[in-house]
Formats: C-alpha cells, sequence, structure tokens
C-alpha cells in the first residue's frame, strides 16, 4: 500500500485551522494544505504573512474580513469555479468560529463546490475541556452584542440554557461582562481561560463576583473564553 498522499482536490475551499498561540500547535496536514494550495484568503494578511514566513511557505494571499466578505465570497467562488485550489484562514483558530468564513463557505456550497475542513485548534475546545465544568451539553454563544438592549435580551436567555454555556469577550469589555454575569447569574460557577496555549495561559475559577474582583485587581489581557456552569438541580423531595 502507498504512503504517498493524494493530492489536494482543484476546485476545493478549505477550512484550515491555525494556531491560536502555540504555534506548535498548527497540524501537519494544515502544512501541507497551505504548502500546496493556490490561494490563501486570511482575514489579516499581515498576521497570515507572519505565520507562512515562520513555516517558510510563500503563497499568494487575498484579504477577507466581516466588511468585504461579501464581495470577496464572490472572487472566491470565481476563483474556485476554474480550479483553484483555495486555503481560507483566520487571525487563529477554526475559520468561522466567531470570525469570518461562513459566508464564504455558504456561497461555496450554493456554487456546488467542494469544501472541506482541516480541523485544529480552536479556543472554544480548549477552553471547555480544561475547565472542569459538565461537556455534556453545552452552548457557544460567541460574544455578546455591543449594544445594551440586544445585550440585555441575550444575557436575560442565558439563564434558561441547560448545559454550560461558552462567551468570548475581548479584554476591553471583560469586566464588564463580568459585572452583568454578577447580576444576571451571580450563583453559577465561571471560568474565565485567557491566554490559551501561551506563557501566562490562566484559568480562573469562582462565582462571578470572585473572578471581578480579581480582574478588578489586574488587568486581564487577551482575549478570553468565559464558561459558565449550569445551574444547580433543585433537590429531589420525596413524595
Amino acid at each position: 500500500m502507498s504512503d504517498a498522499l493524494p493530492p489536494l482536490q482543484a476546485g476545493t475551499l478549505y477550512l484550515v485551522a491555525t494556531p491560536i498561540g502555540n504555534l506548535e500547535d498548527i497540524t501537519l496536514r494544515a502544512l501541507r494544505v497551505l504548502r500546496e494550495c493556490d490561494l490563501v484568503a486570511a482575514e489579516d494578511t499581515r498576521r497570515t504573512g507572519q505565520l507562512l514566513r515562520h513555516f517558510d511557505i510563500r503563497k499568494p494571499m487575498l484579504s477577507y474580513f466581516k466588511f468585504n466578505e461579501a464581495r470577496r465570497s464572490e472572487e472566491l467562488i470565481q476563483r474556485l469555479g476554474g480550479g483553484a485550489k483555495v486555503a481560507l484562514v483566520t487571525d487563529a483558530g477554526t475559520p468561522g468560529i466567531s470570525d469570518p468564513g461562513q459566508r464564504v463557505v455558504q456561497a461555496a456550497i450554493a456554487a456546488g463546490l467542494r469544501v472541506e475542513p482541516v480541523p485544529g485548534p480552536c479556543a472554544l475546545v480548549a477552553a471547555l475541556t480544561a475547565s472542569g465544568l459538565p461537556t455534556e451539553e453545552f452552548h457557544f454563544i460567541g460574544f455578546l452584542p455591543q449594544k445594551s438592549g440586544r445585550r440585555r435580551q441575550r444575557l436575560a436567555m442565558l439563564a434558561d440554557l441547560p448545559g454550560a454555556i461558552v462567551l468570548y469577550e475581548s479584554p476591553y469589555r471583560i469586566e464588564k461582562l463580568l459585572g452583568e454575569l454578577v447580576e444576571w447569574l451571580p450563583d453559577r460557577l465561571v471560568v474565565v481561560a485567557r491566554e490559551l496555549t501561551k506563557r501566562f495561559e490562566e484559568f480562573l475559577r469562582g462565582r462571578p463576583a470572585e473572578i471581578l474582583g480579581t480582574a478588578r485587581q489586574r488587568k486581564l489581557q487577551g482575549e478570553s473564553v468565559v464558561m459558565i456552569g449550569p445551574a444547580d438541580p433543585p433537590p429531589m423531595t420525596a413524595k
């Protein structure tokens, strides 16, 4: 049996997961796809350029991000339709998870083109598996809306969700989010994972007020994954 790896398929959109911090987390398959593709569609070509240079990969890049994704999707579909092999990456992690990519994927599927995932790093999975919270059922919310009305509606909805809840938050709004959890879900166990896979990786565990106190004492750098444990089940009573 031959050990030769199959070549990339023409007209295929490859969704390539890239490291969220530690460059050692890139997969062998991701490196091969990046080396053999015709084009890399990147959320930020400067950041992706650094990644490619680190692994001595030289490929043409096309930028796509939230505000040009519709226009870029059309261009990428044209290239895929012409037989190009396109690797789509975001700044870090898995494309389409609170990052651009979903619109490109939907357009490719609608055009009858092939979409192939190249799995790898994902902050959601890395944080949740090390959180200590139950993982049998969880709800991924991503980033909460910034507008106060929609944000409060979303927070009110969280209380009724079963299982763990997973949010993403920036360092600029982490204290605000923790304060909101003190108001809406004060008794839940919360785990904040920050700087995942990096030198100063940290997991903070406790009630919202406890973690908010820590955040006010020292600035929590980097984007955080905020996980909220399920509500304690009501005690069973004898009939």
